[in-house]
């Protein structure tokens, strides 16, 4: 499962709170068929593995892609135009 940095988990929580309306809105981490990571918007599902951040749930992932994320970390880089989510390590 991807590891999720303290910097990460707050701009997972503004961008939720942000684009979210339903309480039970998480946010999903998705992969296309060009193997880039992404994320929607969407609800957790049975099987699905999820980040939870003081009792709140985050992120969901599905379980296969979960698996396949092991060693990789979601962190925050500042850049130009503000924070933003950046996978680090080979996935």
């Amino acid at each position: 499962m991807i590891d999720v940095t303290e910097r990460a988990i707050q701009e997972l929580k503004k961008i939720l709170s942000a684009k979210a309306d339903l309480p039970q809105a998480r946010l999903r981490l998705t992969s296309s068929e060009q193997g880039k990571l992404g994320l929607g918007i969407d609800i957790d599902m049975p099987g699905d593995r999820v980040v939870e951040y003081e009792g709140s749930k985050l992120l969901c992932v599905e379980e296969t892609l979960a698996d396949s994320l092991d060693g990789i970390v979601l962190d925050v880089e500042e850049t130009i135009d503000g924070p933003q989510l950046v996978i680090c390590g080979e996935w």
